[in-house]
């Protein structure tokens, strides 16, 4: 009725299942592990996602170059930015409206960017991107 497992069978046993356990969690530490963004991940064209909105970037020893590839007509002006780590920072200039325009890598094919500053306030360029964050997605 009862079966009785030999001292060794069992040794054989514990040693598998321990290394099935190491296995196990060294594979889902992997899985957690962030990955490593490099600035030069910004080079590239980009996309506004659900938009034909389209620049393109060139990181240089740290610094970001931005220029429009499709700006649905509309005339902006950037000067060189900052490439801090996943953050850069842009100096850009449109109708009137000066702002920093901040973004961050989120993995190497996608960034986050808002208006950080946003000068004068009371623009409604300045009103309409208050609190608003736009998703760019790398063109492959």
């Amino acid at each position: 009725m009862y079966r009785y497992i030999d001292l060794e069978s069992m040794a054989l046993f514990r040693k598998y299942y321990y290394l099935l356990i190491l296995l196990l969690v060294l594979n889902f530490s992997k899985l957690g592990l962030a990955q490593t963004i490099q600035p030069t991940d910004w080079n590239g064209e980009w996309i506004g996602e659900g938009t034909l909105f389209k620049i393109g970037i060139s990181v240089d020893n740290n610094v970001i170059k931005v220029v429009q590839i499709e700006s649905l007509g509309f005339v902006w002006t950037s000067l060189d930015g900052e490439v801090d780590g996943s953050i850069v920072r842009v100096n850009v200039e449109y109708a009137g409206v000066k702002g920093i325009i901040q973004a961050k890598l989120i993995n190497p094919t996608t960034a986050i960017a808002f208006a950080a500053t946003c000068e004068p306030g009371f623009m409604v360029v300045c009103a309409l991107a208050k609190d608003r964050q736009a998703v760019f997605k790398k063109v492959e």
